[in-house]
């Protein structure tokens, strides 16, 4: 997976973090692509780094701040050598169809500079292909300087200058984690979404700009914005579970999926509308001060 002299095609960058469980299966799904691997590690204690380098791949140290801020900084001080990069988390796979679908993109990429891949889920073993989320489209491999990730704080995707295409074969994201750990992390990651949510702080043509008619990424973020955070807290949430589990049939993803869509579609979302009533209570108990006015006064 190495340069070793020879021009590759595609840069892979992963972000990792104690992923020594994980990272075996996603590189591995690799084999046979035409591309040079980076690790972006923020410190793993366990076996990951040495893994990696098992691999071949080249291993970078950067403090993690979050997950924007670290892709950015792998697109912006690595060395590239390649015309293309794609991005992974160590959690994910590509399945043998799209692996071959990118090279055969590569081989013959027309006008496009950046191309959707469809995730698919794996939960405590099983694959999730209901409810509205399979596939899930996320921008993930891009001509290198033209594209970036955007500054969100929770739910980052990458933006591409040009026109974008889609490709086939499928990334699967394979939850490998226990409920405890997985519930834990979504709790952590709640409490961005209330701050992103609260605060806004992407700047103009920072994010991805949310369009009805626009790519299956600006179509959920339109949906997002405009259907779904303007219905009162808490409805929303439990009519998001009936949406995903009943109309889109996610009942048919069996029990695994029951605990899926129920956590991950109502529970999740229930999380975040507490802590944004939480904070709206806060706010309300104790105003910020506002400044006063300097006291008028003669001179002499």
């Amino acid at each position: 997976m190495s340069i070793d002299g020879v021009s590759k095609s595609v840069s892979v960058v992963i972000l990792t973090l104690n992923e020594a469980v994980n990272l075996p299966q996603c590189l591995a799904s690799l084999k046979g692509l035409d591309c040079e691997v980076f690790i972006v590690d923020s410190g793993s204690t366990d076996r990951t780094v040495e893994i990696a380098r098992s691999f071949d791949a080249s291993v970078v140290t950067h403090p993690f701040e979050n997950y924007g801020a670290q892709r950015n900084w792998a697109l912006e001080n690595l060395n590239l050598r390649t015309p293309w990069v794609l991005h992974l988390d160590a959690d994910e796979r590509l399945s043998p169809a799209l692996r071959d679908s990118i090279a055969r993109a590569l081989a013959d990429p027309q006008d496009h500079q950046g191309f959707l891949v469809g995730k698919s889920v794996i939960f405590m073993g099983r694959q999730i292909r209901h409810g509205g989320l399979f596939p899930s489209y996320h921008l993930r491999l891009f001509r290198v300087g033209k594209g970036r990730c955007e500054d969100r704080l929770y739910d980052q995707h990458f933006m591409v200058e040009g026109k974008v295409g889609s490709l086939r074969g499928e990334l699967f994201d394979v939850i490998a984690s226990d409920l405890t750990s997985w519930i834990a992390r979504h709790n952590r990651w709640s409490d961005l979404e209330v701050r992103e949510v609260l605060n806004q702080s992407g700047q103009p043509g920072t994010t991805v700009e949310p369009h009805l008619d626009g790519t299956p990424i600006e179509r959920r973020r339109w949906l997002r914005n405009s259907f779904y955070y303007r219905m009162p807290l808490f409805v929303r949430a439990f009519f998001y579970f009936i949406w995903r589990y009943f109309i889109r049939l996610g009942f048919l993803d069996g029990r695994e999926g029951l605990i899926f869509h129920f956590l991950h579609g109502c529970w999740y979302r229930f999380v975040v509308d507490a802590k944004i009533y939480e904070a709206t209570i806060k706010a309300l108990q104790n105003p910020r001060p506002q400044p006063q006015p300097a006291e008028s006064g003669q001179v002499g």
